[in-house]
């Protein structure tokens, strides 16, 4: 009795045990193969997700900057890159919505209660209560729309989004390579040299010399639609005018430039300029264009758009 009693005990401690071994066997070749097949499927989606919304830049060496534009330009010198994504388009309010949606995150502007409005009828900059990504102009004006570029984003926001999207903001280097594609092209804008070509605005830029200008001739107010342009011929659209483009990248004046400028680590560089006014005229939204702007400011002209690095 006592035997068989002993032997029962045996055989159910030794059962799991057999179990355990036989089953680990199939089990973990099971699931090792579906784990494989997950990384597969994600691999899959990623490489679908990166080649719908980024263009792959092969890296490589270029000549930065201009002698033909602005002190903050020069002086032309080389730089080398890696090979990495760019987002085709400036990050949509629809695209900023689902981020929002999926976070709860709430941008500088709605924690700060207000953010920066240009005011045509007075001619001045205002922060205008209740504007933010949703309302880029105010509570009581018009909802963004979807596949506009998100704007009232601050440096910080941008940041924030592209960590939850997988991405990061690009630098200064990379957005203006890919404005030129693969630093290939020399012309003044991504698309070309001309801002108006037979008799269309390539770009969604201000129109005229001076901030009272009327506008509305290259068929928006304020921001349009991504893409509404066309694209660059790498594939990019909205790289120049619409908005401005966060970088990543602290401003500072190029190596060898010796105006004078004090350093400042809240600053952060922005490209592209945008459709609003701008005392620098063409040569904001041109590829080597370069201001700043403070990492909390949002604006209702200043957008993003992400960089990846390649696999």
């Amino acid at each position: 009795m006592l035997k068989r009693m002993a032997a029962r005990i045996l055989f159910l401690c030794l059962c799991p045990i057999l179990c355990l071994f036989g089953c680990t066997g199939n089990s973990g070749a099971q699931k090792a193969t579906k784990k494989s097949n997950q990384v597969e499927k994600i691999k899959l989606q990623e490489t679908q997700v990166l080649n719908s919304e980024m263009v792959l830049f092969e890296g490589g060496a270029f000549m930065m900057g201009s002698e033909n534009g602005l002190p903050q330009e020069k002086p032309v010198h080389k730089i080398i890159l890696k090979s990495f994504y760019f987002d085709k388009t400036p990050v949509t309010v629809g695209q900023f919505r689902k981020f929002i949606e999926a976070t709860g995150f709430k941008t500088d502007a709605e924690r700060f209660g207000d953010s920066g409005v240009f005011s045509y009828s007075d001619q001045v900059w205002a922060l205008v209560q209740g504007a933010f990504w949703q309302y880029p102009l105010g509570k009581d004006q018009p909802e963004a729309s979807e596949n506009n570029p998100v704007t009232q984003v601050s440096w910080n926001d941008a940041i924030a989004f592209a960590q939850w999207a997988g991405k990061r903001l690009p630098t200064e280097a990379e957005w203006e390579y890919a404005a030129r594609c693969g630093g290939k092209n020399n012309f003044r804008f991504s698309w070309g040299d001309l801002l108006i070509v037979n008799g269309k605005f390539m770009a969604n830029v201000w129109q005229g010399n001076e901030v009272s200008s009327p506008q509305g001739a290259d068929g928006f107010i304020n921001t349009s639609p991504v893409g509404f342009y066309g694209q660059t011929s790498c594939g990019l659209s909205d790289m120049g005018g619409n908005v401005w483009n966060w970088c990543s990248d602290v401003y500072a004046p190029y190596p060898g430039n010796n105006d004078a400028f004090q350093p400042n680590n809240q600053l952060r560089v922005i490209r592209g300029g945008s459709f609003l006014y701008d005392q620098n005229g063409e040569y904001s939204f041109s590829t080597t264009g370069r201001a700043f702007n403070t990492f909390e400011t949002s604006l209702f002209n200043t957008g993003f758009r992400c960089a990846k690095d390649a696999m």
